[in-house]
Parts: C-alpha cells; sequence; structure tokens
C-alpha cells in the first residue's frame, strides 16, 4: 500500500504501518501478525517460487530470504549469505535474483560516476515491506532507534510505486559518505535522498559530500514531520536542501 492508499483505508498513524506492514490484511489486524507472515511465507514459496522458477532446495532459499529480511536496507554479502545458507556464493546470487524477479526483495545498486572511493558493484537489499522485516527482526514494538531504518523503506515504497525501479541508486564512499537514495534521469542532474524520521535529526554531512562531487541537482530530506505542502529549504553552507513529505518528494519530482 501507498501513502495514498493508507488514507483510502483511513489509517493514518505511520508507526503501525511500519510495524504491521502494507499488506491490507494485516495493516488492519488488532496485533502484529506473526502466525500470518508465516504462512504467507509458506505459500510463496510453494505457489510463486516452486512453480514459476522449479528450485528445489527450500531450506537454504528460505534462511536466505529470512536473513535479508532480517538485515533489510544492508549490503548484499555474498559470501557471508553463503555460509549461513549452507550454500554456494552462485546459489545465494541466483536466489537474490529470484527475490527481486518476485519483488520480494528490492535490490538497489549503487551509483558511481567515476570518484576512486565510491562504491561500484556492492547491492544494498531492502524487503518489500516493513511488517516482514519488523517479524524477521524479531520486533513486536517500535523503538526510536527502528523509526528512521523503516520510514526509509516506506519512502522506498513511494519511489518504487510512482518513478519506477530502474531509476533509484544509492551512494556510498569507502570512506563512510552516504546518501539513502539517488534518482538517475538521463541527461538531467542527479536527485539525491536522505529518509530521516523528524526533520530535526538530519545531518548535512553526507548530502554535502555528495553534492561537492555531483552539484547542481536537487538536494532532498524527506521526513515524516514535514506535512503535506508544507515543504520549507534550508542552507548548510553552500548546500541547499528541500524537507518535504513522501507525498510531496513524488510530486516535485513528477513535476520536474
Amino acid at each position: 500500500m501507498t501513502l495514498h492508499d493508507l488514507r483510502e483505508f483511513g489509517v493514518t498513524d505511520l508507526r503501525r504501518r511500519m510495524l504491521h506492514g502494507g499488506l491490507p490484511e494485516f495493516l488492519l489486524a488488532p496485533e502484529p501478525p506473526d502466525a500470518a507472515v508465516e504462512a504467507w511465507a509458506d505459500a510463496f514459496w510453494a505457489r510463486d517460487i516452486q512453480e514459476t522458477f522449479r528450485l528445489e532446495c527450500g531450506a537454504p532459499f528460505r534462511r536466505l530470504f529470512e536473513l535479508l529480511m532480517a538485515q533489510s536496507g544492508g549490503m548484499f554479502e555474498a559470501a557471508r549469505l553463503a555460509k549461513a545458507c549452507g550454500a554456494s556464493r552462485p546459489t545465494v546470487s541466483n536466489y537474490l535474483a529470484v527475490l527481486e524477479t518476485a519483488f520480494a526483495m528490492h535490490v538497489i545498486r549503487p551509483y558511481a560516476g567515476g570518484g576512486r572511493s565510491e562504491i561500484v558493484s556492492a547491492p544494498k537489499v531492502y524487503g518489500f515491506d516493513t511488517g516482514f522485516v519488523c517479524h524477521y527482526r524479531g520486533a513486536t514494538t517500535l523503538r526510536p532507534a527502528d523509526l528512521d531504518p523503516l520510514w526509509e523503506h516506506v519512502v522506498l515504497n513511494e519511489l518504487n510505486a510512482h518513478v519506477g525501479r530502474g531509476a533509484i541508486r544509492y551512494w556510498r564512499t569507502k570512506h563512510g559518505s552516504a546518501v539513502d537514495f539517488v534518482l538517475v534521469r538521463p541527461g538531467r542532474p542527479l536527485v539525491a535522498i536522505e529518509c530521516c524520521w523528524s526533520a530535526g535529526d538530519f545531518e548535512p554531512a553526507g548530502m554535502r559530500s555528495f553534492r561537492g562531487a555531483y552539484p547542481g541537482g536537487a538536494s532532498f530530506v524527506v521526513t515524516a514531520d514535514t506535512p503535506d505542502g508544507g515543504s520549507f529549504e534550508r542552507d548548510y553552507g553552500p548546500l541547499r536542501v528541500t524537507f518535504v513529505s513522501a507525498r510531496d518528494l513524488v510530486r516535485m519530482y513528477q513535476g520536474a
């Protein structure tokens, strides 16, 4: 469900959306749907994976699915995951391709324009639904530390729905500078996006580093506490950042 869909269902609590997830029956359940998540995963394996992709080794595949959900938003490290799943690196990479094709995982590849210190190949992998992420992390309530990462998933869901998967990248250097998402448009300046639950939590160092290498495009911070229609700008030295809601981010991008 997108943020527009939430309004259609009369749901205004973003924390509920993040904990329960965006599948309608799970979102509307009175409690986080742990048993229903496992039943969904069983059906997904039997119907969508075995029948469609003809995979036979269920245990390593299911283990990878669980591990990727638990570490959702992190880097894909094939060697470590292969060891944890009891499978080879090529098998784990093949399984990830299957999960991406089935839209169970979103694989975000790095943007690199030629800087020597940029990450150029390792993707970040996001589970398709925050409710599944919370389930496989064992979270039954949300702590303050959970809000930024889960909000990042919600923003990615909006981008996937309205912008499309092909345009979305991330940016990171070997020194730790990073930007959550970069929208790549042929012949157009790069759009940089940081996700913060609260506008007051934004730290400009990563965005400043990115714009030092790639000047000229729009720089957005998407927050849960910026109301629709209430975007505003702040300057951090030469860096100008626009704070927006997730819905306004989509409108501004489409308008551009």
